[in-house]
């Protein structure tokens, strides 16, 4: 198994997806968490070219991704590394940009990439792992996960076979993580991995607050309605959940509900046990966080 998936992952370069213009000073003097806006955006672009910002998408959103990205990029380029963008930031990174774009050949190599058996050689999926962090594997979920990852916080899951990676929320759960996806964009790329919304259990990763964490998730959101607030007790609840409380807190994501995600001896809600089927997912996970962490 290892050695299947050892043979899946070869080195890429990230694409460029930034126009090569400066970021202004008077845009955004100072840029932290909770700022949003096309300053933020052009930040996550500038960092992305030069290899610093992992995720897939540029959310305008100046969240904790994108403070570890700045606190990385501060860090290697001899500026406090306090996660904030000023104005010594921003020059630095007006410079880095310009370099690279000067020299492309330069930038330094930042993902890894999945390879599917039975594919072209051509098609290469992309695995958005950041490979800069704690490559923790499966941690404990009761001991250790529950913790690093709270309630209310985003995290970047990406599915071991594929490569392709999306944005979830913790929003409730106490056995194991009941996360929402955070987008439509997002459900799309959920269903698309799955296939649509199904019970099947599928190797992830999971990528928060800077750990690299083995996980096992299914793709069925449950026991929700989209329209209807949060936390009220309502009828038909999805997946056939019927009557109870409303656990569905993201709204307009094209889903209703909650799905799961399992770690290292979590357990279900309904029977308090481990499942095995969820267990052998996690295995598979730490087994690919392993042959990663040996890449490098």
């Amino acid at each position: 198994m290892k050695k299947k998936l050892v043979m899946r992952i070869t080195a890429v370069c990230m694409a460029v997806f930034m126009a090569t213009a400066p970021i202004s000073a008077s845009a955004a003097t100072i840029l932290k968490v909770g700022s949003s806006g096309k300053g933020v955006k052009t930040v996550q672009s500038s960092l992305k070219e030069l290899g610093y910002y992992k995720h897939g998408k540029l959310t305008g959103y100046y969240g904790d991704i994108t403070k570890s990205a700045v606190k990385r990029f501060q860090k290697e380029n001899g500026a406090v590394a306090d996660g904030i963008v000023g104005k010594k930031t921003l020059a630095l990174l007006n410079s880095a940009v310009k370099e690279t774009s000067d020299n492309k050949s330069t930038k330094g190599e930042a993902v890894k990439a999945a390879k599917v058996e039975n594919e072209s050689s051509s098609t290469i999926k992309i695995a958005s792992i950041d490979t800069s962090e704690n490559m923790s594997g499966d941690l404990d979920w009761f001991k250790e996960v529950k913790y690093i990852w709270g309630k209310g916080k985003v995290a970047i899951v990406t599915d071991v076979d594929t490569g392709k990676s999306f944005e979830v929320k913790r929003t409730y759960g106490s056995n194991h993580a009941d996360v929402e996806p955070l987008t439509k964009e997002d459900t799309k790329i959920i269903k698309n991995i799955w296939g649509g919304f199904t019970w099947e259990r599928r190797a992830v990763v999971v990528q928060v607050n800077g750990y690299t964490i083995a996980a096992s998730m299914t793709a069925m959101p449950h026991a929700g309605v989209d329209s209807i607030a949060a936390n009220r007790y309502v009828r038909n609840r999805s997946a056939g959940y019927g009557y109870g409380i409303n656990l569905d807190a993201v709204k307009g994501n094209g889903c209703s509900g909650v799905m799961d995600i399992h770690f290292k001896n979590s357990r279900t809600h309904s029977t308090n046990r481990k499942q095995s089927s969820q267990q052998n997912m996690v295995g598979k996970a730490a087994d690919f966080i392993e042959s990663l962490a040996a890449e490098l």
